[in-house]
């Protein structure tokens, strides 16, 4: 009888402990998948937001204002120009920092950020130790160039697709992403009076 009891009880506590083996590996397993939810879902986020704005004008921007920023508080060994000639080194990296902000922050206004950007790059390869011994102005420039030509995703595939239809001599193109299917008006022949073929 006490061996019976002793069995019994054993066999609960195995299977209260494989009871919570499964319970605790379930859990592992909802918070495994959460997590690769939640990481996929900030990475989606990360790309939306990349690709709607000039991000990598933007970002060599910012890398050249700030190297011509902290070029003048390099040593005196390596400096061309010191002391107040130095001030405009730190307001044009300053600017160009603003500048490569601004055309992450605010979009819309990429192509004066852009026309400013090569301006000031070039501008510092005359005022600031040779544009930072020149890598500051040809970041500028290609950072300047890159903010300029940046156009939205969105608004080049509008223009793919009324390109597309003006090609296909007005017969109904095939709808994308699920989007209804609009006919498009055909030319209406007309008489030419001189005789001309259209």
């Amino acid at each position: 009888m006490l061996l019976s009891r002793r069995r019994s009880r054993s066999r609960t506590e195995a299977r209260s402990r494989t009871e919570a083996r499964s319970r605790t590996e379930a859990r592992s397993r909802t918070e495994a998948r959460s997590g690769s939810r939640s990481r996929s879902w900030s990475w989606q986020r990360w790309r939306r937001w990349r690709r709607s704005r000039p991000f990598w004008g933007g970002l060599l921007t910012l890398l050249s204002g700030a190297w011509i920023c902290v070029l003048p508080l390099a040593p005196l060994k390596i400096m061309l120009q010191q002391g107040v000639a130095g001030i405009p080194s730190v307001l044009m990296g300053a600017v160009l920092i603003v500048l490569g902000l601004t055309g992450w922050f605010a979009p819309p206004q990429r192509v004066l950020a852009g026309i400013l950007t090569t301006l000031i790059a070039t501008a510092a390869l005359v005022l600031s130790n040779l544009g930072g011994f020149l890598i500051g102005t040809l970041l500028g420039i290609l950072g300047g160039g890159l903010m300029f030509a940046w156009q939205p995703y969105a608004d080049r595939r509008a223009g793919n697709r009324t390109t597309e239809n003006r090609t296909a001599g007005g017969s109904a193109s095939p709808p994308a992403d699920g989007e209804p299917r609009t006919p498009t008006p055909t030319p209406t022949p007309h008489h030419d009076p001189q005789g001309a073929q259209p």
